[in-house]
């Protein structure tokens, strides 16, 4: 009897944005408070937002990434924290730029535990990678979606690559029925 996977969970979405044509990192960090900006390390601020946890890097081009959140609401939230805080303190920037989803990482339990070495030996080396003396699990890679999937023999999968939440659900449909098909799952 094939289990049905659980519903994916986000774990993290990864955004890009751009604030201003260029940002003076250098005031900004005075600005933002808690925020880190050495660079000689790296090249961006990271400021930490608590509410929503997430984190934004913003860089001397103007753009920044946000990282850390698990819903677009919370990606849009910290954003607009951010800009906010830097039209208050005189920084001329967009007050709601444009955020751009550049990948979506996202889990899924298959419900069942899986034979990796059999994975990788019947389904053929076109689209999978697995070395487990390097890592433990099996890398899976669509077409389409284009995404990537770790597979563990747990029955745990880790889901990245996605731009959407629909990506997401049609990447776990896709392996369970591969892996269904193949009398895996």
């Amino acid at each position: 009897m094939q289990k049905t996977p659980k519903k994916a969970e986000v774990q993290n979405i990864v955004a890009s944005t751009r604030f201003a044509d260029s940002l003076d990192l250098n005031a900004i960090v005075e600005i933002l408070e808690g925020s880190e900006y050495n660079p000689e390390r790296f090249p961006g601020l990271i400021h930490r937002i608590k509410e929503p946890k997430t984190a934004l890097l913003l860089f001397r081009s103007g753009k920044a990434n946000c990282t850390g959140g698990k819903i677009l609401k919370d990606v849009r939230e910290s954003v607009d924290i951010v800009a906010d805080k830097l039209l208050k303190a005189g920084i001329p920037v967009e007050r709601h730029p444009e955020i751009t989803v550049q990948n979506i990482v996202a889990t899924c339990d298959l419900g069942a535990e899986l034979n990796l070495n059999n994975i990788a030996t019947s389904l053929g080396v076109e689209h999978i990678e697995y070395e487990p003396e390097q890592f433990p699990g099996l890398v899976y890679r669509l077409e389409d979606p284009k995404t990537v999937c770790l597979l563990f023999g747990t029955g745990k999968m880790v889901i990245t690559g996605a731009k959407n939440m629909e990506e997401i659900d049609r990447a776990v449909e896709s392996i369970a029925e591969v892996l269904s098909r193949s009398g895996f799952l």
